[in-house]
């Protein structure tokens, strides 16, 4: 493959692109084993929201990241921050030659269960494939996405699908959840997912069945979540209380929860109801 700098730099009329990075929920999440190497065999719903960081680059000699918002101090603004990794996979694995600088806009909160990093991290793979004018179909993106975290790989194309194995494995799910009002809450409490699923007590519970009604479905993670944060009980609680919710369930390894309402009425009413301490955002699926 040539080097981006043989390639003419036809786009240099852009000097800046820009790219939504969509935070991440588990509707569901069936934990079956843990393997050899470490990491947990599961099965998983992964839906997108539009809520999410936004990623800005433009063209430049080396790669260079710039972290703003509301949570840039939480995410780092050092090397290893996946957005650079992802960047200096890509770059490597296209032969790319130069660099970008990139800015993010970090608004989804850190160690939260909604994927930020990843979802940031897939943002970096999209926003440089146009860039640097590489051009790869999204499945060669995903395949690069999938070295990089178990929810990368899932969040480069940021629509509902059925995950399995570590999360890389996705099968499109054929849903009408899109536009679904849904009110994500957050305890202002990071939990590492590294604890949480260590604490899971490795009883399979069985398999995870995407037919089957999302409420018969649920979040193996939540039990030990809660061993480490309590509060997380209390978020649930509340936003099951809520009217109009049809489904109230913690995302990933948490601390986020989040609810499905009938109707954007029901949802707002209830974000203007939340604690004054705790996180908020009413959204939509997408």
């Amino acid at each position: 493959m040539a080097s981006t700098s043989d390639r003419g730099w036809s786009r240099r009329a852009e000097p800046m692109l820009t790219e939504r990075a969509p935070a991440k929920l588990n509707l569901a999440l069936h934990l079956r084993r843990r393997r050899e190497d470490g990491y947990h065999d599961l099965e998983t719903i992964f839906a997108f929201t539009d809520f999410g960081d936004t990623l800005r680059a433009e063209l430049a000699d080396d790669l260079s990241l710039r972290v703003d918002g509301p949570f840039a101090g939480a995410a780092g603004q050092g090397g290893d921050n996946l957005v650079l990794r992802a960047a200096r996979a890509l770059a490597e694995a296209s032969a790319t030659s130069v660099g970008a600088r990139l800015t993010l806009d970090k608004v989804i909160p850190v160690a939260a269960g909604l994927g930020g990093g990843s979802a940031d991290a897939a943002a970096t793979l999209r926003l440089l494939n146009r860039l640097w004018e590489i051009d790869w179909p999204e499945a060669r993106l995903v395949d690069l996405a999938a070295g990089l975290g178990a929810d990368v790989a899932a969040c480069v194309g940021s629509r509902t699908v059925f995950g399995t194995g570590r999360g890389e494995a996705l099968a499109t799910l054929d849903t009408d959840w899109g536009g679904t009002p849904v009110l994500l809450v957050n305890p202002r409490v990071a939990v590492s997912t590294g604890p949480v699923f260590a604490a899971w007590d490795r009883v399979d519970l069985g398999p995870l069945d995407p037919l089957l009604d999302i409420a018969d479905l649920r979040n193996d993670l939540a039990p030990p979540a809660l061993t480490i944060a309590p509060v997380i009980g209390e978020v649930l609680d509340w936003l099951d209380s809520r009217a109009g919710v049809s489904l109230a369930r913690m995302s990933g390894s948490g601390a986020t929860c989040f609810a499905l309402f009938d109707t954007p009425k029901a949802c707002a009413d209830a974000a203007r109801d939340v604690h004054p301490g705790w996180w908020t955002v009413a959204t939509s699926l997408v």
